[in-house]
């Protein structure tokens, strides 16, 4: 698709968007379901692990009006809002309203280091927090982990044995494991999969560990 000059779109109705794609949510409770990605641009923070460092810039201008009608023409119930870091554009708070309005069922995957207060209660908010193999640990937001909601989701990306000493003294510190859903993934090429598994079950954990079924099926593949 090609550009639309920023100035054609008003102020309050458009995003910069890197990609929209259909496929196979890898990740947190809808893990499976064919699924419609957006990917916003930009993000202030750079995780030493960020595997799309492609969207920190760039991207085109489009309208949510645009985006909302492109997303349901792929036929499927779930979409997820991604980034870098979507909450880093104020108008992604109307994308995910209209999604919403469009019956969908709609996630948004956030860094925690943003106020996610304002996002609409009928979005599934997956919260990531970052540990310091991350290097951002000093960004977390902790107002956004004080008042969980039920349906959120709080995520870990563990990259050794300190991370997860780490994880295992935030859950337990904010009470997570009593209000949502934790899941911990091992950091890409940083622990094995199987070595985080048995710290969990060895320390009886109450999380929920996770793999990135996309990156499975298809690899490190951009749009995939």
């Amino acid at each position: 698709m090609s550009a639309v000059p920023r100035d054609e779109i008003p102020a309050d109705e458009r995003l910069r968007i890197t990609e929209t794609f259909l496929s196979v949510q890898g990740e947190a409770d809808t893990v499976g379901w064919p699924t419609v990605f957006v990917r916003l641009t930009g993000c202030p923070l750079r995780c030493r692990y960020c595997d799309t460092e492609y969207a920190f810039y760039g991207g085109q201008w489009r309208s949510i009006a645009e985006v909302v009608a492109e997303v349901e023409g792929h036929g499927v119930r779930h979409v997820c809002v991604t980034g870098g870091e979507p909450l880093a554009q104020p108008n992604v708070h109307a994308l995910l309203r209209r999604l919403c309005d469009a019956g969908l069922k709609v996630s948004l995957e956030t860094s925690g280091a943003l106020d996610a207060g304002a996002v609409d209660p009928r979005v599934v908010r997956v919260l990531d927090v970052k540990t310091p193999g991350s290097g951002e640990s000093h960004r977390n937001l902790l107002d956004n982990f004080a008042s969980p909601r039920p349906s959120d989701l709080v995520k870990f990306v563990i990259c050794d044995r300190a991370d997860y000493d780490w994880a295992r003294e935030f859950v337990a510190t904010h009470g997570l494991a009593d209000a949502v859903q934790v899941l911990f993934s091992p950091g890409h090429a940083q622990v094995a999969p199987r070595e985080l598994a048995e710290w969990i079950l060895a320390d009886r954990l109450p999380v929920r560990f996770q793999l990135q079924l996309h990156k499975i099926l298809w690899g490190a593949e951009p749009g995939r």
